[in-house]
C-alpha cells in the first residue's frame, strides 16, 4: 500500500502556476488591419485564463489597436516592441470575460 504525503497537494503555488501555463504564438505578420486584432480576439477566446498569447504582427495600427482592446477585454498586456518592423506583443487571458469580448 502506498503511503500518500498529506504535506504534498495537487496546490501549486503561484511561482508554480507561472510555469504551467501556455503560451501560444500567433503570426498575423502580413495581414493588414482589422485581421491582426480579429484573430487575437479568436484566440484569446479559446484560451483558458492565465494563458499567454505571444502575437507577431506588420499592421502599424496593431501597436493601437491590440492593446486598446485588451483594456476593454481585461486581458493584460505583458510586454510589446517593435523589432525590425515587426511588432510583438505578449498577452495573458485574465480570468473575467468582459462585454467587449
Amino acid at each position: 500500500m502506498t503511503k500518500i504525503d498529506e504535506n504534498k497537494s495537487d496546490h501549486h503555488s503561484e511561482h508554480d502556476k507561472s510555469l504551467l501555463t501556455t503560451t501560444e504564438t500567433l503570426d498575423v505578420r502580413g495581414l493588414s488591419c482589422p485581421l491582426p486584432l480579429l484573430r487575437t480576439k479568436q484566440s484569446l477566446q479559446r484560451m483558458q485564463p492565465g494563458d499567454r498569447l505571444m502575437v507577431l504582427a506588420t499592421d502599424s495600427g496593431s501597436w493601437r489597436d491590440i492593446p486598446a482592446f485588451c483594456e476593454i477585454a481585461g486581458h493584460r498586456v505583458l510586454e510589446r516592441r517593435e523589432v525590425s518592423g515587426v511588432y510583438e506583443f505578449l498577452l495573458q487571458k485574465d480570468g473575467l470575460e468582459k462585454a467587449g469580448e
